[in-house]
């Protein structure tokens, strides 16, 4: 098994999705609010994790951009959850650069009472794994 292989088949077993499962309807890019910051959309974000092209992922803007609001999620009709596989490259991404997970006393200073609830929401989402 090739790098790339192992690495797709980490993003499946993190995101516990099945890409495999993608019609390539377009609703979850069609709801996406990012979508127009995005260099890859979400529906074509599935089809990189299923051809093995997590360099391509891990290089592209649309990892970033993604806010976890995951409205695609919601609008699969086919219970993808590309939202999850974004996610799950984007924790593979932070844990090859040899970052830490985000802990629970480091949170208090990072805190800004200017910052929208869903912001935390996703943090929490993002940095529990």
């Amino acid at each position: 098994m090739t790098k790339a292989e192992k690495q797709a088949e980490l993003i499946r077993e993190i995101s516990g999705t099945d890409p495999y499962k993608c019609m390539k309807c377009g609703k979850c890019s069609a709801s996406c609010p990012s979508f127009s910051e995005m260099d890859i959309k979400p529906h074509q974000f599935v089809s990189y994790v299923l051809h093995d092209d997590i360099e391509t992922l891990a290089n592209s803007r649309s990892l970033w951009k993604c806010l976890s609001c995951f409205a695609c999620v919601e609008r699969c009709p086919r219970d993808v959850k590309p939202g999850k596989l974004i996610d799950a490259a984007r924790q593979l991404v932070i844990r090859q650069r040899g970052q830490d997970y985000l802990k629970a006393d480091e949170i208090p200073e990072l805190l800004d009472p200017e910052l929208p609830q869903q912001l935390l929401v996703s943090a929490f989402r993002r940095y529990r794994r």
